[in-house]
């Protein structure tokens, strides 16, 4: 893909569409480089910030949309790709999201997504849209082999 391509689509609201979602994100991640282990996190990451907007953002209602852009970022140093994912929720606060690590949620069974993203991804800002509803922008950089 030439650089600064972008690809962009909308789907619904269903846990049925992540694995279109997976295979959209592992070709073009590997369209810009990213190796196996990159394509694994950002494949989480995208997952993770898809399922979040169905089930948070969009409440499961398959009458609202989830959008998505993926940006190839070619003519940076270093490479990467940049993806936006955004619901067509109320949005929420990100600084008032419970810390995953804190003690008394160390058990809960939800609440570990944005963490995840953080972890796997290079940026991630996590902000309203200016369309409406909440998105999700994050970045994986290519990392460069040592000789």
């Amino acid at each position: 893909m030439p650089r600064g391509a972008t690809v962009r689509f909308d789907v619904e609201s269903s846990f049925e569409v992540l694995d279109l979602i997976q295979v959209v994100t592992d070709h073009l991640g590997r369209q810009v480089g990213l190796d196996e282990e990159s394509l694994h996190s950002v494949g989480v990451a995208v997952r993770e910030s898809v399922i979040n907007a169905i089930k948070h953002g969009n409440r499961h209602d398959e009458g609202k949309r989830v959008h998505l852009e993926y940006t190839v970022l070619a003519g940076e140093h270093p490479p990467g790709l940049a993806v936006r994912v955004r619901d067509e929720g109320a949005g929420f606060d990100p600084d008032t999201l419970p810390d995953c690590l804190s003690p008394e949620n160390l058990l809960k069974c939800s609440g570990r997504g944005i963490f995840l993203i953080r972890s796997f991804m290079d940026e991630l800002v996590l902000q309203r849209a200016p369309e409406g509803g909440m998105e999700v922008r994050m970045v994986k950089r290519v990392e460069h082999q040592r000789a």
